[in-house]
């Protein structure tokens, strides 16, 4: 894969914020970092276990990150240290992405009536929702000049997704909080959106089952025929967490070109892309 360039700027000059969600230099969150930097954000940001310390430390040193800091979103001692660090060394805080989301694989194969449990559910929520209400009310603590808050969301939380299972049920539940969240730090001068991007060949991604027929489907059907760009999706938060997304709050914004406004594909370009005669 090309390396990604971004035109530099200072729109997030002076700018500090927190990432939370970085697996690899593929994610939609290290896209979104690589762009905030080139605009002159300083950032923290979070991993989760040895494993994924060695693949996100290198990435953060290379934009010159001070706070990179192990984070389990759903234990609060695990909460409390990450915060604590980030108001010790920085006092105050201007933006928060949040791209965390997990289910596990038995959830997500398969119908959602036979594979959905209890406590499966129950961690797609936590995971997934909850940790953003969490860490919008302590980002929020730090805010106190205004900011911007973004998450990652997908259009299996408004239509059926094959194999997406309890996770369009989780991603559901985090548009919701998206909108309430928005009102409850809009008079805080708080700004809260999440982006609905196309299907992008992640980590994340890789744990659905069928995913090659998503992204074949995705690409015949979407107004524009070509499957989510990386670069589209940082574009996006981009605007959304600097001064260009002034007045957009509680906004679920899709960047996936234009697969979401399509009811029914021409049936040419479809049959060509799926391999039906």
């Amino acid at each position: 894969m090309a390396k990604r360039e971004y035109p530099s700027g200072n729109l997030m000059a002076g700018k500090r914020g927190l990432i939370m969600g970085v697996a690899n230099k593929n994610s939609i969150a290290w896209a979104i970092a690589e762009q905030l930097a080139a605009q002159g954000a300083e950032i923290a940001f979070t991993y989760q276990g040895e494993a994924m310390e060695r693949r996100v430390r290198p990435l953060a040193e290379s934009l010159g990150a001070k706070i990179i800091m192990s984070c389990d979103v759903t234990d609060d001692a695990s909460m409390d240290a990450l915060f604590g660090a980030i108001k010790e060394e920085w006092g105050e805080m201007d933006f928060l992405v949040h791209s965390v989301a997990f289910a596990g694989r038995d959830q997500l194969a398969g119908s959602f009536i036979d594979q959905t449990t209890r406590e499966g559910f129950k961690t797609a929520l936590d995971i997934s929702a909850y940790s953003f209400v969490d860490a919008a009310r302590r980002s929020a603590a730090m805010m106190s000049e205004g900011g911007s808050m973004v998450t990652m969301t997908y259009l299996g939380s408004e239509r059926v997704v094959p194999n997406y299972n309890v996770m369009g049920v989780a991603k559901a539940a985090l548009e919701a909080c998206t909108r309430y969240l928005a009102a409850d730090l809009g008079p805080r001068g708080i700004r809260v959106n999440a982006i609905s991007a196309g299907p992008i060949k992640t980590l994340a991604a890789a744990g659905i089952g069928s995913g090659r027929h998503m992204f074949r489907f995705n690409k015949a059907t979407a107004a524009m025929q070509e499957n989510t760009d990386l670069e589209g999706v940082a574009g996006a938060a981009l605007y959304l967490l600097s001064s260009l997304g002034t007045s957009c709050t509680g906004e679920t914004h899709h960047v996936d070109g234009g697969f979401h406004a399509i009811a029914m594909p021409q049936e040419g370009p479809l049959k060509a892309s799926l391999g039906i005669d």
